[in-house]
């Protein structure tokens, strides 16, 4: 939903942030509350509810649960690809050369299990149309990486981005001749950006990044939809949450401050659809605007702590780029993040890069 009034430039409001960035305590620590403020906050209401909010260093520890069994994996891919045929109403997942099912909510272990038959249970459709989708993952995930190298000439980027992907494969992926050879191309794509990064690298076969940034990279099927069907979506969307609030006898709100009504939710919304701006009225759009900008802030804020991490300054107006590489023009101009803005990152960028030159030299 489109922009109102005149947001200031979130590039020049985070420069304090980066020093003022503390250590990550250990995930015992955070949930003892003897971490630093902030990792974990409790917040008593007037019905005595608390509310626990983990940083991003307790998510992760949590998150290193064992993995389910790639069998229990197979099976559940098995399932889900029968539902799917289901709901569409086919038996079948390509029906006179296009594809009838929409594999966006299995995960890329799942994916690779129908793509490479796993325990027998797929068949070519199934495997091509998987084959496919993990493709197309795969090029979704570096276009960022591959605008902000053509934009920078510095090729370092988009093969680090390859390398971070083809890292985060797993283990049943990493261990096939494919991923391998793969991963091997982009290495070596790597290393020799770190000799010159404004020098392509080139002669290695099989590597994707060349062929990406040649445009010799097979296309893969993406439609992109209307913005009006986005905005009759996200009409729908809302009047439902509408419905669902007066049959409880309340009011949908879009003012957190409202001590009345059910606030909105607007979280499962992607980027694109928060700037959608028409068919909404003036506190839709700003509510919208507002989640926008929380999400465009926290990027900024992700941008600073990479910078930090790597010990590298460059990675802030990087990660910068990268962000302004992946919205569509509709989020650029809700956000608005303007062309001076993406040259002031781009400015930004150059410049610290070629005094590091000098004081590597």
């Amino acid at each position: 939903m489109t922009s109102i009034g005149t947001t200031p430039n979130p590039y020049a409001q985070y420069g304090s942030a980066y020093a003022r960035a503390a250590a990550t305590p250990s995930l015992a620590a955070t949930l003892s509350g003897d971490g630093t403020a902030g990792d974990l906050s409790a917040s008593s209401t007037s019905n005595a509810a608390t509310n626990l909010t983990l940083s991003d260093a307790a998510r992760a520890q949590l998150a290193k649960a064992p993995l389910p069994d790639f069998a229990a994996v197979t099976s559940d891919a098995r399932i889900t690809l029968d539902r799917l045929y289901t709901v569409a109403g086919v038996k079948a997942p390509i029906v006179d050369g296009n594809t009838t099912i929409d594999l966006s909510t299995l995960d890329r272990r799942s994916l690779f299990a129908i793509s490479t038959n796993n325990g027998g249970k797929f068949t070519p459709d199934e495997q091509a149309v998987a084959a496919t989708e993990l493709k197309q993952r795969f090029d979704k995930a570096m276009e960022p990486s591959l605008a902000t190298t053509r934009l920078t000439g510095d090729y370092s980027i988009s093969y680090k981005a390859a390398l971070d992907y083809l890292d985060g494969a797993s283990d049943e992926e990493k261990a096939t001749a494919t991923w391998a050879s793969q991963r091997a191309a982009v290495l070596k794509g790597y290393q020799a950006t770190q000799q010159d990064p404004n020098t392509a690298p080139s002669g290695i076969s099989g590597d994707p990044i060349a062929a990406a940034l040649a445009g010799t990279a097979p296309p893969t099927k993406s439609t992109t939809r209307d913005f009006s069907s986005i905005a009759s979506d996200v009409r729908a969307f809302l009047d439902r949450q509408k419905s669902e609030a007066a049959k409880s006898g309340k009011e949908l709100v879009y003012d957190s401050r409202r001590k009345t009504g059910q606030i909105a939710d607007l979280s499962s919304l992607d980027n694109r659809s928060l700037s959608a701006d028409k068919k909404f009225s003036t506190e839709e759009i700003f509510a919208a605007k507002q989640e926008l900008n929380t999400r465009t802030r926290l990027a900024v804020l992700d941008a600073l702590k990479q910078s930090q991490t790597a010990g590298d300054p460059r990675q802030f107006s990087l990660g910068i780029l990268k962000q302004y590489s992946s919205m569509s023009a509709e989020e650029r101009q809700a956000a608005n993040w303007t062309q001076d803005f993406q040259d002031a990152a781009i400015k930004s960028y150059k410049s610290t890069s070629t005094l590091l030159s000098i004081l590597k030299s």
